[in-house]
């Protein structure tokens, strides 16, 4: 439902105050900071009124009103002004991503501690799925004696490698010669198309380089499961320990227990709607019940058009939404444009 003007403008003092101080908020202090042209007591009854209606709650240890789950989506719905991210924000984050192009790993890993730095918050990302990519090259090198290490590649910029038991009559030519074989029949071609068959096919036509053929087939197969799974790379796990909210030791326990589990965890990048706009989840909108007195900004993240994971940033239902969600928008805005420079 559409409040009106005068409980609007309260309730955005009153969330605004919230967000800024931790603490409950009362009518005196709305009437003192906040020019809203009416009497403390008029304030008074808007906020009984507004506490009645759902969109605030008063905590039994004082007299002050906090912003509800509900009053907090009628805010980031219908009350939120947008936010420019600080030009010394965007400089910062313009930076990081103009360095040498790295591999998509370390930028994802990368991405995760600035933006975490910057907000202050907890972030967590999904980096690319890798059953979705193609591979883009494949090498296999000696380290002496009777091992090799595989190294794989993919288009999106993921990299793998795997210690590998190498048959001594096998020759530095000869792992060239398997490398070469491998990326002309493996280039270009999706992750997930790596079938039990084509490992079979690729095992006839490459039959005589035997144990060490089977054992690099062996690893690609296994490694290169399809399955929706992401990789997930967490930044600033411990800045939850600095909010408030969280000095209670039950929650930070809970909390830190979920952050441990990319199971569980990955669920909170699951969007709700399937677009590309940045989602604000809310306390009791988020499936995790360890997340209900947090709140999630996410956003996708895209290379050359595709979706390869998303950003989201994990906090206190009392954070500044239009501030995350600037530098969320421009934070994946930079990494697509980072991977496509690849």
């Amino acid at each position: 439902m559409s409040l009106d003007e005068r409980k609007n403008k309260v309730l955005q003092a009153i969330i605004e105050d919230y967000v800024a101080t931790a603490e409950p908020v009362g009518s005196r202090t709305i009437s003192r900071k906040y020019n809203l042209g009416v009497s403390p007591a008029t304030i008074r009854n808007e906020m009984s009124d507004l506490e009645e209606l759902g969109y605030l709650e008063q905590p039994h240890t004082s007299a002050g009103r906090i912003p509800s789950d509900r009053g907090y989506r009628y805010y980031v719905d219908c009350l939120m002004e947008s936010h420019d991210i600080q030009p010394s924000e965007e400089d910062l984050i313009r930076r990081a991503f103009e360095r040498k192009a790295r591999e998509i790993d370390t930028l994802v890993r990368e991405t995760a501690r600035l933006l975490s730095d910057t907000t202050h918050l907890t972030t967590v990302i999904s980096g690319p799925q890798i059953s979705k990519a193609h591979f883009r090259e494949l090498r296999l090198v000696p380290l002496g004696g009777d091992k090799a290490v595989l190294v794989y590649i993919t288009d999106s910029g993921f990299v793998e490698n795997q210690v590998l038991e190498m048959p001594v009559e096998v020759t530095m030519l000869e792992l060239q010669r398997v490398s070469e074989l491998l990326n002309d029949q493996l280039r270009g071609q999706p992750v997930e198309a790596l079938s039990r068959a084509a490992v079979r096919a690729l095992q006839q036509e490459l039959h005589r380089y035997g144990a060490l053929l089977e054992q690099t087939l062996q690893f690609l197969g296994t490694s290169l499961e399809p399955g929706d799974k992401h990789r997930l790379y967490l930044g600033g796990t411990t800045h939850m320990l600095n909010q408030p909210e969280f000095r209670d030791v039950d929650k930070v326990r809970n909390l830190l227990t979920l952050l441990e589990d990319e199971n569980r965890i990955s669920e909170v990048l699951v969007t709700a709607d399937g677009s590309n706009r940045p989602e604000i989840q809310i306390g009791e909108e988020i499936k995790v019940r360890e997340l209900a007195d947090c709140s999630v900004v996410s956003a996708t993240y895209r290379l050359g058009g595709d979706v390869i994971g998303r950003v989201g940033v994990i906090g206190p239902k009392r954070m500044e939404y239009a501030r995350v969600v600037g530098l969320v928008n421009s934070v994946t805005k930079h990494l697509g444009d980072a991977g496509q420079r690849k």
